[in-house]
């Protein structure tokens, strides 16, 4: 029996879905994500809305996201599953080839792995903290809050987190960007929606 369940977002459409874990997990600050027995709700997330998944996005470029508490409006834990805009996509790779993306967990809150990236439009740039990751085997939650948030002294309630699976002419390559922000960063964000499309 699957752990969680997924639901359309608000807007209906064809790229807008929520995964929710079928237990009860309020949100991103809940103490039991960063434990041992969570499920991997990110892997189930892009498993599900990749392309030949159960219920794939249907968007050239793809992400997940998760909201701060302030920024959500259900009192559930969800993963968006959503579009990202071309330009995100090549963005973030650029910052890889430049050397401005951490390639281990220790290094995610470093300066320099901290750049400004530019979403849909009108959203403006935000500044975000930027991982490459091999798989989506690992715990985001318990990385984020073990590298970044008790490292700086940061609350997790006050996070948003959003993967971006790497995509180049010849498809997805099985690595990850997962990018990290907050209003402690100048131009930092604790919402997903500026990256994420929804209709």
């Amino acid at each position: 029996m699957p752990n969680y369940v997924v639901l359309h977002g608000q807007p209906q459409s064809p790229n807008n879905y929520l995964l929710l874990p079928s237990c009860r997990i309020t949100g991103i600050e809940c103490p039991f994500i960063v434990t041992p027995n969570v499920a991997n709700y990110w892997h189930e997330a892009w498993e599900t809305g990749r392309p030949g998944g159960d219920v794939p996005v249907r968007f050239r470029d793809i992400g997940l996201g998760i909201n701060s508490r302030a920024a959500r409006r259900f009192q559930q834990l969800h993963i968006h599953m959503a579009g990202v805009q071309g330009s995100t996509q090549r963005r973030l790779q650029d910052l890889e080839a430049a050397g401005r993306v951490a390639l281990q967990p220790s290094q995610w809150g470093d300066a320099q792995y901290q750049a400004l990236v530019t979403g849909k439009p009108g959203s403006g740039d935000r500044t975000y903290r930027i991982l490459r990751l091999d798989t989506l085997t690992q715990n985001l939650f318990e990385l984020l809050d073990v590298n970044v948030v008790r490292r700086f002294g940061l609350d997790m309630a006050g996070q948003t987190l959003i993967v971006v699976p790497k995509r180049t002419a010849a498809g997805y390559t099985g690595t990850f960007y997962a990018l990290n922000s907050d209003s402690s960063l100048h131009s930092g964000t604790d919402t997903c929606d500026h990256l994420l499309i929804y209709t």
